[in-house]
């Protein structure tokens, strides 16, 4: 029988903390939600590896150390709304359920968006609400949102997103470009987003999200 507890103080002691995530909230979250049951069953041994874990389809389930920094630039609030573009098996959601006020749990394949909420309910997370549609256009119905983040490679965010921040948000993407990938974190100000650098990551690109062909004469 696997020991999953000492997996995760283990992913948290060595992946974690590390990479220069302080928040205690997002540390103790990651501490507590079981990630190996939000995941196939055949990758549970590999739950607590540091990689993306495949869910099929060209979906991932982000690596502890980018998922986690990715949290610590968002810096969610307990009063917050946020939006979780490509949940997948609802790991994610569950996380930044114990960070938030609520979440909108984005996911367009149904099957996993099934399992998802099946999941989320049995691990107490009822402050989530799982939504089924194209991840591309968002959750406009329930926003507009406090930060948005998306749990997949974007060679561009859609305009769709960026309508559904309100003024102030946060939204967080792992920009894809070639081969490599860069993590930003963007501000909504005056309606348009400024956007800065955060760290290297990568992760394929979600569908709805490829980069503009670029046309030449």
């Amino acid at each position: 029988m696997a020991d999953y507890v000492a997996r995760r103080n283990t992913m948290v002691d060595t992946q974690v903390r590390p990479s220069d995530v302080t928040k205690y909230p997002i540390i103790k979250a990651m501490l507590e939600v079981p990630r190996e049951a939000f995941v196939p069953d055949s990758k549970r041994e590999a739950a607590y590896a540091g990689e993306n874990i495949d869910l099929g389809g060209g979906r991932v389930l982000l690596e502890p150390r980018t998922f986690a920094k990715m949290l610590e630039e968002l810096d969610i609030q307990p009063d917050e709304l946020v939006l979780d573009v490509a949940a997948g098996l609802g790991y994610s959601s569950a996380v930044i359920a114990r960070l938030a006020e609520a979440v909108v749990a984005l996911e367009e394949n149904e099957e996993l968006a099934a399992e998802a909420e099946r999941l989320l309910g049995e691990h107490g997370a009822d402050n989530v609400a799982v939504i089924v549609g194209p991840l591309h256009e968002g959750a406009p119905k329930h926003g507009p949102y406090d930060a948005i983040i998306i749990e997949g490679g974007v060679g561009h965010v859609p305009q769709a997103l960026v309508d559904q921040l309100k003024e102030g948000g946060r939204l967080v993407a792992i920009f894809m470009e070639k081969t490599l990938g860069v993590c930003r974190i963007g501000y909504k100000l005056d309606g348009t987003m400024s956007w800065r650098y955060a760290f290297n990551a990568g992760a394929p690109v979600l569908p709805g999200f490829e980069a503009p062909q670029k046309f030449v004469l």
